[in-house]
């Protein structure tokens, strides 16, 4: 079957499976020197596509913060396990078609287990690379990524495989939206100023805040205040 067709059927799936939106990044895009994190193909040396798929976030769960940040919390990790179940069934759809192909975990720590390095707090790759690559969207400054139609209030996973799906055309993307330049409202709200308007993220101050203030739940305000949604 021509790339072309499977990259068909792999989105008419993904969409009929319930989530938002799907992307297809190049691996490629992992070797630009302007990357600085860790690379897809330190665990699939032979990776070809990175699949991101994604939902939206119920905005009853941003409303109520910060006192429902319980709420909040389980209401991320509904998504994410939403997004685990499609992520299988989309995996054993591409390896029925010849290829290989596994789930990366969605964020550093979660359900108790902890994915990231403890000591540069990154994950084995960036999603929100991958999604820009992918022409879902760009970056915030509040290091989220801002996805068209949905802004940052999204979960998103990732899917390793060495399919070589067909590679939309998509105009690139300034890396950080225009639209941010002005607002900077996510940097005032922040309770640890983990974030600065020279774009620098202090992930240490984010990490500390949610795992030891507030005892694994999830801050959320640098999203709450995010306009763009």
């Amino acid at each position: 079957m021509p790339e072309e067709d499977i990259t068909k059927n792999l989105k008419d799936m993904v969409f009929g499976l319930g989530t938002d939106f799907v992307g297809i990044a190049d691996s490629r895009a992992f070797e630009s020197p302007d990357y600085v994190g860790n690379k897809p193909q330190d665990v699939m040396p032979d990776l070809k596509s990175v699949v991101i798929l994604g939902v939206s976030v119920p905005n009853g769960a941003f409303d109520t913060l910060p006192k429902g940040r319980a709420e909040y919390t389980n209401t991320l990790m509904a998504a994410t396990a939403t997004l685990r179940v499609i992520a299988f069934q989309i995996a054993k759809f591409i390896e029925k078609k010849g290829y290989k192909a596994t789930i990366a975990p969605s964020e550093g720590s979660e359900f108790g287990y902890w994915y990231a390095d403890r000591v540069t707090l990154k994950a084995d790759f960036s999603f929100k690379y991958a999604a820009y690559h992918a022409g879902l969207g760009n970056f915030g400054m509040n290091h989220l990524l801002i996805i068209n139609d949905f802004g940052p209030r999204i979960r998103m996973t990732a899917i390793l495989t060495d399919a070589p799906f067909a590679q939309e055309e998509t105009p690139q993307m300034p890396l950080v939206s225009d639209a941010c330049r002005d607002c900077l409202k996510c940097i005032g709200i922040c309770p640890v100023g983990a974030l600065t308007e020279e774009g620098v993220i202090h992930r240490e101050k984010c990490a500390d805040y949610m795992f030891n203030v507030l005892g694994g739940l999830r801050c959320g305000l640098c999203l709450k205040v995010c306009p763009l949604y």
